[in-house]
């Protein structure tokens, strides 16, 4: 149970088209996250396979069936917000049972449900509590266990971490992936933070203005991109790109290499240039270089003991089996 294709779907606002026509398919089982820029129509997407919004045009399939036009309550579909929306008068045990309540079921299988989400999520502890007396994590993790006992075919996480601290986002990150692994059940997960893409999916796809771009795994995106859009999108810090002579002596429009990709020298190397500020990360440090003739900034990943000042002059020689070149329409030459 889980599976879900898309076939053709279409999103019109009026006479603005959001998401051009689209195919997907996601798999029984798999976590697979959506990601792009802020309006790429990530959570529009969402939206439509959860039956909050209609579609413009083509089909919703849940399980091989026609959910196309089924009302979200009968999709088998369980959403995560990225407010927690919980009832500020109720317990958790009582917001968690919220919807069991409005689907009539049982006493004992509303408690059967609540006491199992609750162990998956490591609430049995405060049940008895409001939310008022949870942190940002805990009500997070609440939100979820409304979702959970539904028993759903699939989650979908519309950004569920956005409101989270740096801490927290990151604990968060690992139970929600954690989690997958003991349900295993299907999960769609919307954000515009690709280090959350890059970290939990199984499987990425990446969206610019409805369209997608490349579909495939976290480290199938990052090392063999399909465009410049997804080179410079996935990765942290960002592709170097470089245009100009020293792209099209390489017969590109231009070329790119990731900041691990470039080794640092004192000595000599291909590119000469002038340290500018460097972030010290501990185990990492990433180091901005001004080459002139080159390109204005380039980042460099460095070891974290190594040691330059501002205004050192240093060389950069790019690792060539990991040079990214891409044509006039931004599409990676192989």
């Amino acid at each position: 149970m889980g599976r879900i294709q898309l076939k053709g779907v279409q999103k019109d606002f009026g006479k603005v088209t959001v998401i051009p026509p689209l195919d997907l398919e996601i798999n029984e089982g798999e976590f697979v996250v959506f990601v792009g820029p802020s309006g790429c129509g990530k959570s529009t997407l969402l939206r439509l396979i959860a039956g909050l919004e209609d579609v413009t045009g083509g089909v919703i399939e849940i399980d091989g069936a026609d959910a196309t036009d089924q009302s979200p309550g009968k999709r088998g579909l369980a959403m995560v917000f990225q407010s927690y929306a919980l009832y500020p008068h109720l317990t958790v045990a009582q917001n968690i049972a919220f919807p069991l309540r409005m689907a009539g079921l049982t006493r004992d299988e509303q408690a059967r449900r609540i006491d199992n989400a609750a162990d998956v999520l490591n609430l049995t502890d405060y049940l008895d509590r409001r939310p008022k007396q949870l942190s940002g994590g805990q009500r997070q993790r609440v939100a979820i266990g409304r979702a959970i006992v539904r028993e759903p075919s699939a989650f979908l996480f519309d950004e569920p971490l956005s409101n989270l601290d740096a801490a927290l986002r990151m604990g968060m990150r690992l139970e929600i992936s954690e989690l997958h692994k003991r349900l295993e059940t299907t999960m769609i997960y919307v954000t515009h933070d690709q280090v959350e893409a890059m970290t939990m999916a199984d499987k990425i796809v990446v969206l610019n203005a409805g369209v997608i771009e490349q579909v495939g795994s976290p480290l199938d995106l990052y090392d063999n991109p399909r465009n410049r859009f997804v080179a410079e999108f996935i990765g942290s810090p960002k592709m170097n790109i470089i245009t100009g002579a020293h792209a099209e002596e390489r017969q590109a429009t231009s070329i790119g290499i990731r900041p691990e990709h470039l080794t640092i020298s004192s000595g000599s190397g291909d590119w000469k240039g002038i340290v500018g500020i460097s972030e010290h990360l501990g185990s990492d440090t990433f180091i901005r270089v001004d080459v002139a003739g080159v390109v204005d900034t380039m980042t460099v990943r460095a070891p974290g003991k190594l040691r330059l000042a501002a205004g050192d002059t240093v060389f950069l020689t790019p690792d060539m089996e990991n040079l990214h070149r891409f044509d006039k329409t931004g599409l990676r030459i192989k």
